[in-house]
C-alpha cells in the first residue's frame, strides 16, 4: 500500500500537519491556479509550523524576484563608487583599500562612459611587495574586464540567471536614452530573496523622512535634495547629487561607515545605517539656535 505525506506508523497525524495536508490536496486537486495560489500554500505550511520564518521568507522572495526589476534594486548613479582611467596606480591602489569593494567601475570623462570593471584582485600583482614589479609596467587598459549593460527595465529573476551563466557578478544599469542609471550586482539580487535588517522606515514604506522629536529626525539616504529641501526649508543644490547620500558622501570625500557624522549648514548628519556600497540611514540634528 502506497504511504501519503501525512503516513507515519502509529497511523495518525498530527492536527497541524493534517489541517496543512488537507488544504493542500484541496487545492491541488484544481492545480494552484495564480501565484497568489502558491503563496496561499506557503502561508498554510508557514501556520501549521511546516517551515520555519525564515524559510518562509525566502521562498517569498524568490517569487518576488520575477515582480521586481533591476531599477528597484540597483545603486543610484549617485551612490556609485567609480575609478577613473587616468589615475595613476598608486591613487588606484588607496581607492580599493579604502572602499572594500571588490569590484569597480572605471569610467572616462563621466559617469556615462563606463569603459570597463576592475577587479581589486587583479591590482594584486601590481603591489610594490611583488618580486620584480615595476610601476612603469602598469597599463589599465589591458587590465579591465569588459563591462556588462542590462535595461533597468530587466526582471531581477532574469538578470539572475544572467549573472548565474555569464560568471559576471556586476553589471551597468542603462537608462532609456543611453546614460548609465547606476549598477547592480548579484549581492543586490540575492539580497531580494534572504532579506535586509528591517529597520523604522518599515512602518511606511512611502516615507523618506521621520521625526524623532523637535531637533532629530532618520532619512533614507535615497531621500531626492528636492524632497529635504522642501521638508526642512533648506537650500542644498541637486545639481550635483540626486539624493541625501549623494550629498553627504561628497562632503566625507569617501563612503561613509556606521557611526560617521559630519555638519553641513545647520544639519548634523549621522550616518546610522551603511555597507560597503550604500548609505541606507542617516539621523539629522538640527543646530540649536
Amino acid at each position: 500500500m502506497n504511504e501519503g505525506p501525512g503516513h507515519n506508523p502509529a497511523g495518525k497525524q498530527s492536527p497541524g500537519s493534517a489541517g496543512w495536508w488537507r488544504r493542500l490536496t484541496q487545492r491541488m486537486a484544481r492545480g494552484p491556479r495564480s501565484r497568489e495560489d502558491l503563496l496561499g500554500l506557503l502561508q498554510a505550511a508557514r501556520e501549521d509550523n511546516l517551515l520555519d520564518a525564515d524559510a518562509a521568507d525566502m521562498i517569498r522572495g524568490v517569487f518576488g524576484t520575477s515582480q521586481l526589476q533591476v531599477r528597484d534594486i540597483m545603486v543610484p548613479r549617485a551612490q556609485m563608487i567609480v575609478l577613473e582611467r587616468t589615475w595613476p596606480l598608486d591613487r588606484l591602489l588607496r581607492e580599493v583599500v579604502e572602499t572594500g569593494h571588490s569590484r569597480f567601475p572605471v569610467i572616462g570623462d563621466s559617469k556615462d562612459e563606463v569603459v570597463g570593471i576592475l577587479l581589486a584582485k587583479d591590482l594584486l600583482k601590481f603591489t610594490a611587495s611583488v618580486p620584480g614589479f615595476e610601476a612603469g609596467t602598469f597599463d589599465l587598459r589591458r587590465t579591465l574586464r569588459p563591462a556588462v549593460f542590462v535595461p533597468e527595465s530587466k526582471r531581477v529573476n532574469v538578470l539572475l540567471k544572467d549573472f548565474r551563466k555569464s560568471h559576471n557578478h556586476m553589471a551597468i544599469v542603462a537608462d532609456e536614452y543611453g546614460g548609465v542609471a547606476g549598477l547592480v550586482t548579484i549581492e543586490d539580487v540575492l539580497e531580494q530573496i534572504v532579506g535586509e535588517i528591517a529597520d523604522e522606515f518599515d512602518e511606511s514604506e512611502s516615507a523618506h523622512i521621520l521625526k524623532q522629536d523637535d531637533r532629530h529626525y532618520l532619512v533614507n539616504g535615497l531621500t531626492p535634495i528636492g524632497e529635504f529641501n522642501r521638508y526642512f526649508d533648506a537650500e542644498f543644490s541637486d545639481q550635483e547629487f540626486d539624493t541625501v547620500a549623494g550629498l553627504v558622501m561628497h562632503r566625507l570625500g569617501h563612503m561613509p561607515r556606521r557611526g560617521e557624522s559630519v555638519r553641513i549648514d545647520h544639519f548634523q548628519f549621522n550616518i546610522q545605517r551603511a555597507d560597503s556600497r550604500r548609505v541606507h540611514l542617516l539621523q539629522v540634528a538640527l543646530a540649536q539656535t
